[in-house]
């Protein structure tokens, strides 16, 4: 027979055992004289913790007859493992963590980042694979909760097989499912391409959100981040430049800019990543200079003062 955690009553859970279905049944269904009996038995039974009546969880241990409910279970630092048999712990018989070194001081709760205990206990474990890692029960429950099986390791070494045997045996409790954010879909944001042209004014007719797939009017993205892009002709690119990064990832002021024309056009500073870190040399005649309009962009006449002597 399997057992089940039945809720019948507040504070009130039973072990209830039901009949093996028949092959090929999927429905299961519970003798109500069986439910009765245990449900009666628990109303008899005194929890050790708040010490109310209803206590339908035993301790597993055959020499021991304390019985709690499962809400109270946390308080009374009980256990229930929920796998295989579904066994209850009591505080005295419940399973610790191999001998391990004590945590040193100030060491944090890598979930929470507050300090844990001075020493292993009920609402303080460690990762049974790396034993450097700490954290609070409550902590690792619930991100078991949110992870499930799929996702659930040490949030350290990223070691499953070993933490997640440890943490069922401990009474952590790992549903068997996907983790949450990916049934609410909260992440999906993250896995699409960005699709706009971010320079301060586009020249592309068509809009930001317009692209073709090459040419002057191809979307280029942000080399470090993909998070920015531009069109090429947006940001003075030649049509043969594949890679591209942002003012955030370029650094402002660093001399990563544009031309002038191209700041006067309105274009997005940003340089090719590839003359990320380079610089030329550029000879300026010392009179001034005068501009070639090209393409209907308007140029600023530069005056350069000639050089101290």
């Amino acid at each position: 027979p399997h057992d089940f955690l039945l809720f019948s009553l507040p504070k009130t859970f039973a072990h209830i055992a039901f009949e093996e279905r028949p092959p090929g049944e999927e429905s299961v269904a519970f003798d109500h004289a069986v439910l009765t009996h245990r449900v009666k038995q628990a109303n008899q039974k005194q929890c050790c913790v708040c010490g109310e009546r209803g206590a339908a969880i035993t301790c597993a241990e055959s020499s021991c007859e304390r019985s709690f409910h499962l809400p109270c279970a946390a308080d009374g630092e009980c256990i229930t493992q929920y796998f295989g048999e579904h066994r209850s712990f009591c505080w005295e018989h419940r399973p610790r963590q191999a001998a391990v070194a004590a945590p040193a001081e100030n060491t944090s709760c890598v979930i929470c980042q507050e300090t844990v205990g001075d020493c292993p206990s009920y609402h303080t474990l460690v990762c049974p694979a790396c034993t450097h890692t700490w954290f609070h029960r409550a902590c690792i429950q619930q991100h078991a909760l949110n992870a499930g099986t799929v996702c659930f390791r040490c949030p350290a070494c990223r070691d499953s097989t070993v933490f997640c045997t440890e943490m069922s045996t401990m009474g952590i409790q790992i549903p068997a499912r996907r983790p949450l954010w990916e049934d609410n879909r909260m992440y999906t944001s993250l896995l699409e391409r960005h699709r706009r042209c971010d320079a301060r004014k586009c020249l592309y007719p068509r809009g930001r959100r317009q692209a073709d797939l090459r040419g002057p009017w191809q979307l280029i993205l942000c080399s470090s981040c993909a998070a920015v892009g531009t069109h090429r002709r947006c940001s003075c690119l030649s049509n043969t430049t594949t890679t591209w990064e942002c003012d955030s990832c370029a650094g402002l002021g660093t001399g990563k800019r544009q031309s002038a024309a191209c700041r006067c056009a309105g274009a997005r500073q940003g340089l090719p990543a590839s003359a990320r870190g380079s610089f030329q040399r550029v000879s300026l005649p010392q009179e001034g200079w005068q501009p070639v309009p090209t393409r209907g962009y308007r140029f600023l006449l530069l005056t350069f003062p000639p050089p101290l002597t």
